[in-house]
């Protein structure tokens, strides 16, 4: 499988793999790895860009991945949208892999059915070179309010890096996904992120949904932030994940811990 964006591994202690939303480049973490990299080692996952992809095949993939980072060493997983999905999917799979999970602007399911359906099609049929011209257009969807020129200019640069092929799949995959009856099943400790300017996804309301079934889920709002919030210049991700796993973890469990 092609992959468009290259992996990547920074920093040192216990692993921490970013998995990306719809892009699938991983190319929009290049604002949180190198602060996450002060306490972790930072593996990116990106995507595969073709059109024979499944959820099932893309955890697959994952369990590889945590194989070749070192045995039986549980991972911190991240996922942000589409990556929360495969997350939480991954979790439902290989619980033993995981320390916990960071779920950022993600869903248990897409409720906007008629939306899904079309979306693949339209792709489909519009050029591919205006689809950053698109993400202007939707900037107000997207991206929180306060966002910088200069960090929008760098999200549609790196966006142009995203493969047609793969984005239609990852669309097609929502299409079909459903977790929402077995959210019960996971029982690894989660970190729930949802940006309450988020016009996107009801990130904060699936959040609340998902914590009520989830035995080990905790929610954190992000006052001011949209769906699109790591490449803010404000944004911090190691600052939310690091206090929590001293929660979840007990006295002196910092993001060192094995």
């Amino acid at each position: 499988m092609e992959h468009i964006g290259v992996s990547s591994e920074q920093g040192q202690g216990p692993p921490l793999i970013l998995v990306p939303g719809l892009d699938g480049t991983a190319l929009l973490f290049y604002r949180q790895i190198p602060l996450l990299a002060e306490s972790f080692r930072v593996i990116t996952f990106p995507l595969p860009d073709d059109s024979g992809c499944t959820m099932e095949s893309l955890v697959v993939e994952l369990q590889e991945l945590c194989q070749r980072l070192g045995g039986h060493e549980r991972v911190l997983l991240c996922g942000e949208s589409f990556g929360g999905a495969l997350s939480l999917s991954f979790a439902l799979s290989h619980p033993e892999r995981l320390r916990g999970l960071v779920i950022l602007n993600s869903f248990p399911v897409i409720r906007q059915r008629v939306r899904i359906r079309l979306a693949p099609y339209l792709l489909r049929v519009v050029p591919w070179g205006t689809m950053n011209l698109v993400r202007r257009f939707t900037r107000s969807r997207l991206h929180s309010p306060h966002t910088l020129p200069e960090d929008l200019s760098a999200f549609y640069q790196r966006t142009r890096h995203i493969g047609r092929a793969g984005y239609v799949r990852r669309l097609e995959i929502l299409q079909t996904y459903d977790i929402r009856e077995r959210l019960g099943e996971i029982q690894v400790p989660t970190l729930l992120l949802a940006g309450d300017r988020d016009h996107l996804v009801p990130s904060v309301r699936e959040a609340e949904f998902m914590a009520a079934r989830m035995p080990r889920a905790t929610i954190q709002v992000l006052r001011g932030y949209g769906h699109v919030c790591l490449i803010n210049h404000d944004f911090n991700l190691r600052e939310h994940i690091t206090p929590w796993l001293g929660r979840i973890e007990g006295p002196g469990a910092g993001p060192r811990s094995a």
